[in-house]
């Protein structure tokens, strides 16, 4: 409860409820529709390029780096590009960079190399995940931005 407005009666307090949050449905929809896209392309690339705990998780690294740099290239050219769009921003942000990329997937496969003592692959995996992703938002921000100065 939120504790927006307090008076003492006879030694106890009382509080006042926070009206719930409004829900919109169209948004709530295009992140479903994008999530939806997302996830069918992340399960499509990672029933291809399946691995062991051995061998560098491709599908997950591609994805997350891939999901990188198109967030960074959707988010900065919906703010500073386009009028703006709450629901080009969850479809395309929330929604389908959110399924597209997984933390938890990456997680996991770095407790399995762990586990089977592939530390080093455990190390170079995590990060490159990490530079790459950076590299990939860094590198997609600054091509909408330097297209923006030469139109």
């Amino acid at each position: 409860m939120e504790r927006d407005r307090t008076t003492e009666r006879r030694g106890r307090l009382t509080f006042r409820r926070a009206a719930p949050p409004r829900v919109d449905r169209q948004e709530l929809a295009a992140i479903f529709a994008g999530g939806f896209l997302g996830a069918l392309l992340r399960g499509g690339l990672a029933q291809s390029l399946t691995t062991g705990p051995d061998t560098w998780p491709w599908a997950t690294f591609i994805v997350n780096v891939l999901g990188a740099f198109l967030l960074g290239y959707f988010i900065t050219r919906l703010q500073e590009r386009l009028p703006p769009s709450l629901y080009a921003r969850a479809f395309l942000g929330t929604g389908l960079c959110g399924a597209l990329t997984t933390f938890s997937t990456m997680t996991l496969e770095l407790l399995r190399m762990i586990e089977g003592s592939h530390w080093t692959l455990a190390a170079g995996y995590t990060a490159a995940s990490l530079a790459c992703g950076l590299a990939a938002v860094f590198l997609s921000t600054k091509l909408v931005r330097r297209a923006r100065l030469r139109a």
